[in-house]
């Protein structure tokens, strides 16, 4: 079983194209490749840990989505899933090791000492305390989390060697 890490797919929401200037014509073409690469990635057998914002649309609409894709998803939910239960739910963070995982960046005074956040919500933005993961930061894709915590320790050595410039 691997583990992945993901935020703010926004299926079914049309609005977020143009919002976020993502590169899909309709919403439609947006959904199919980011299903058909999320199962590129995940396997059945996989975990999913998506931070939020899943889907926009009915009750009915989000379990179609929801069972297209593969892997068990733990979803932490987002300021759009209002009626998502086929889900396993965490209302606002979890966390694996030094790992803070939420939908909203948390503020760094709130994240326990020598822990990151790991995070979506601010879609194409660079996060000022965490790592953001929303789709669009990640090619609208799930990132395993083991290419994560290689990312994170790259980014802290390229602040140590950057120490006293």
């Amino acid at each position: 079983m691997k583990i992945f890490i993901t935020a703010d797919h926004h299926f079914h929401h049309k609005n977020i194209i143009e919002y976020c200037n993502r590169s899909f014509k309709t919403v439609e073409e947006m959904d199919n490749v980011t299903i058909e690469k999320w199962n590129k990635k995940v396997g059945r057998d996989d975990l999913v840990i998506h931070l939020g914002d899943f889907a926009l649309g009915t009750k009915e609409q989000v379990k179609e989505t929801k069972e297209k894709l593969n892997g068990t998803i733990i979803l932490i939910k987002g300021n759009h899933d209002k009626a998502h239960k086929d889900f396993i739910i965490v209302n606002d963070s979890l966390r694996i090791g030094n790992l803070v995982f939420s939908h909203r960046p948390i503020p760094k005074k709130e994240i326990p000492k020598g822990c990151i956040n790991v995070h979506g919500h601010i879609h194409e933005k660079e996060s000022l305390e965490g790592i953001n993961v929303s789709v669009e930061k990640t090619d609208y894709e799930p990132i395993l989390l083991e290419e994560l915590e290689k990312k994170i320790n790259e980014r802290a050595s390229m602040k140590k060697d950057f120490k006293g410039f």
